[in-house]
């Protein structure tokens, strides 16, 4: 093998490798969806920053066929509460809720993204969270929680500190409500503490910066990834996690510490 001054054979096989990972994808993933839910506090057509950083992980999806769908809830009237539909109550005329809901049951992939303000995620996506929560109490056909079996990642923006407080509370509550979340689930931008250019403003770095590139990168692979497998086994196994199972007395191993033989 025939090597450079600046490389070594090990160096020139694992370009050789690394070249080959790059060509070739390890799966197959047309068949999967994807939805991004936006939650910017600024309504279509302005501008959304985060929606930079959400077409850099859309069009990763897209070049594998991944079907992707970007909607922002700021655009609906999103109705307080954990009703299913809080139209239905004496205290809202309107909920455009499940409308969103019915798209978020029709993915394999959710992307909950949001801007940073105060350190916290905005509060358009704690009310989505909100909503989401308020269907936990229904069940898959396997008679799990409903969302089992789906993949759950966030992407995060803002010009002050807070992506990782904000990406550990989304990512727990996706994982709560039953959203398996893959490594690498969250990825962010931040520019300079305090009054600055945003991510899409003119000489920001932001579309430059690798770090935010690799991290998006990895993020949106690693839920292709785990989305396959739970696909291709049927999501996860129904065995020890059945609420109704459970209430009928069948407690799959648990030992009751107060229980006298």
């Amino acid at each position: 093998m025939q090597t450079n001054q600046n490389s070594t054979p090990m160096s020139d096989q694992l370009a050789q490798i690394t070249e080959r990972q790059c060509q070739t994808a390890p799966a197959a993933y047309s068949d999967l969806k994807a939805l991004f839910l936006n939650c910017t506090l600024n309504r279509t057509p302005v501008l959304s920053h985060t929606r930079g950083v959400i077409d850099i992980a859309k069009a990763i999806f897209e070049a594998n066929g991944v079907e992707t769908k970007v909607i922002r809830p700021v655009d609906y009237d999103i109705a307080a509460g954990l009703g299913v539909d809080m139209a239905q109550t004496p205290e809202w005329d309107k909920d455009d809720w499940p409308q969103i809901q019915k798209e978020i049951d029709a993915t394999d992939i959710l992307v909950l993204c949001t801007s940073v303000w105060l350190g916290e995620k905005s509060s358009v996506c704690n009310r989505v969270l909100e909503r989401m929560y308020g269907y936990t109490h229904l069940l898959n056909a396997k008679g799990q929680y409903r969302d089992y079996g789906k993949v759950g990642a966030t992407l995060i923006t803002g010009n002050e500190d807070g992506v990782k407080h904000c990406a550990m509370n989304i990512l727990f509550s996706l994982s709560h409500i039953g959203y398996t979340i893959p490594p690498q689930a969250d990825a962010g931008w931040l520019g300079e503490v305090g009054p600055g250019p945003s991510y899409l403003d003119p000489g920001s770095g932001g579309p430059e910066n690798d770090f935010t590139n690799r991290n998006t990168t990895f993020l949106i692979w690693n839920c292709m990834h785990l989305a396959r497998m739970l696909k291709d086994n049927g999501g996860i196994p129904a065995h020890g996690n059945q609420p109704d199972a459970w209430d009928a007395g069948c407690k799959t191993d648990f030992k009751n510490p107060e229980h006298k033989r």
